[in-house]
C-alpha cells in the first residue's frame, strides 16, 4: 500500500497557476470548474469554498462577457483557491480578467480573433506573469480542419493545438499548458500521446462531455488512466455531469489508484458477501461521507470477514476484519482492540480520526525538525 509509484513521468517545463506548481515534476494537480451563474458572486464564491475543501488544487471559472468579467474579480478576491477564467470569442475579456488578479487565462486562439487580439492578450499575460491555457476541442475544431479531416480526429486535434502552439511561439511566450479533448476515449489518448512528443509544455488532461456520475466516472477513468500510466499528464479535470464536487473526488482517487497522489483516505474495502460479519457496504458509504474532511493520506482497510481481512490489515494504517462475536481492529498492521456491530462506525471513526491527527502530528514534527 506505501509503495511508490512505478510510472515514470514524463517531464515538462513547469509553469505556476497561482501558487500551483504545474509540470516539471510537481504533483499533478486536480481541478474542477463552477456551473453557478458567474453574476451571483455569493453562489459561486460558496460552490469555490467546497471545491477546495473537497480538494481542488485549481478552480476555472467560466466569463462570458464583461460583466462576468467584473464579477470574477469580486470573486477573485473572496477566495484563495487559484482561478482560472474561460474566455471565448472576445479578448477584451482576457484583458481585463488579466487587470484583475486570474492566475491563468483558458483561451482558445482559433475563436479569439486576428493576430493582433491573440498578441494583446499574451502581452497581458506576460505583463502579469499569468500562464496561458489552449484548449482545444473535438467539437469546435476549426472549420477548415473539420473539412481537412471529415470529422474530428487525433490528427486534426494535435494540428490544431500545434497551430495555436506556433502563435505563442512566434510571440516568445512559452509559459502555457494545452489540452486536446475529445468525447471520445480513443481519440482523446491518441491526440495526447501524439502532442506529448512534440512539445516541452505541461499537458491538461481531460475527457470532455464523459457523461454522467457513473458513466462519465468509468469512461475518464479509462481514458486518463491509460495516458497517467503512460506518464502523461501535469493537472487533470474529471469532466462529469454532476456535482462539480464530485469531479474533485474522482480525480483524487483516480490519482491514489496509481500512486500519483497521496490526499486523503485510500479505502480498500470488499465488495461484501454471506462471510460478512458486518453490513459491509452500509460501513462504507457512512465512513466515505463522514471522513470527507480528512485530507490526511492514510490507507484503511475494511473486509468482512476473515479469509482476505488480516492481509489487507497488515499493510493498512487502520484495518477492519470482521469476526465473531466481535470484529478485530489492526492499527499499523497489528491487532489492537475488538468493535461490536452496535456502534461499529462511531467507533471505527473516532479510530480513524485520532490516527489521522497522530500522523499529522507526527509528520509536523519532522517538518520542525528539518527547519
Amino acid at each position: 500500500m506505501h509503495m511508490h509509484s512505478p510510472i515514470t513521468r514524463r517531464l515538462s517545463r513547469q509553469i505556476h497557476v497561482g501558487n500551483v506548481p504545474v509540470g516539471g515534476g510537481a504533483p499533478i494537480s486536480v481541478q474542477s470548474m463552477t456551473n453557478t451563474d458567474t453574476l451571483d458572486v455569493d453562489a459561486t464564491v460558496a460552490q469555490i469554498e467546497r471545491l477546495q475543501v473537497a480538494g481542488a488544487d485549481i478552480v476555472r471559472v467560466s466569463v462570458p462577457d464583461m460583466d462576468a468579467a467584473e464579477a470574477f474579480g469580486k470573486i477573485k478576491r473572496r477566495v484563495s483557491v487559484p482561478l482560472v477564467a474561460d474566455i471565448h470569442f472576445d479578448y477584451k475579456i482576457a484583458l481585463r480578467v488579466a487587470e484583475l488578479g486570474v492566475d491563468c487565462l483558458r483561451i482558445n486562439p482559433g475563436n479569439i480573433g486576428r493576430e493582433e487580439r491573440v498578441r494583446a492578450v499574451v502581452d497581458a499575460a506576460r505583463h502579469h506573469g499569468i500562464p496561458i491555457r489552449i484548449g482545444v476541442n473535438a467539437g469546435s475544431l476549426e472549420k477548415d480542419l473539420q473539412k481537412k479531416y471529415g470529422e474530428p480526429t487525433p490528427e486534426a486535434l494535435v494540428e490544431s493545438a500545434m497551430r495555436h502552439i506556433d502563435h505563442l511561439d512566434r510571440l516568445d511566450f512559452p509559459d502555457f499548458k494545452v489540452s486536446v479533448k475529445a468525447s471520445d476515449v480513443f481519440m482523446a489518448v491518441a491526440a495526447y500521446r501524439q502532442l506529448a512528443t512534440q512539445i516541452e509544455q505541461p499537458l491538461h488532461l481531460g475527457i470532455t462531455e464523459a457523461g454522467g456520475l457513473r458513466s462519465g466516472t468509468v469512461k475518464s477513468s479509462i481514458g486518463l488512466g491509460m495516458l497517467l500510466m503512460d506518464g502523461i499528464g501535469d493537472t487533470i479535470r474529471v469532466s462529469l455531469a454532476a456535482d462539480p464536487v464530485e469531479e474533485i473526488k474522482v480525480g483524487y482517487d483516480m490519482l491514489k489508484s496509481l500512486r500519483l497522489r497521496s490526499k486523503g483516505i485510500n479505502f480498500i474495502a470488499c465488495p461484501s458477501c454471506s462471510r460478512q460479519n458486518f453490513d459491509v457496504i452500509g460501513t462504507m458509504n457512512a465512513l466515505e461521507e463522514r471522513l470527507d474532511d480528512i485530507m490526511t493520506p492514510l490507507d484503511v482497510s475494511v473486509i468482512g470477514c476473515v479469509v482476505n481481512g488480516p492481509g489487507e490489515a497488515k499493510e493498512s494504517d487502520i484495518g477492519l476484519t470482521g469476526g465473531s462475536p466481535a470484529n478485530l481492529v489492526y492499527i499499523d498492521g497489528k491487532p489492537a482492540s475488538k468493535l461490536r456491530n452496535d456502534h461499529l462506525v462511531d467507533d471505527l471513526e473516532a479510530l480513524i480520526r485520532a490516527k489521522a491527527k497522530e500522523k499529522e502530528a507526527r509528520d509536523e514534527a519532522v517538518i520542525a525538525r528539518g527547519a
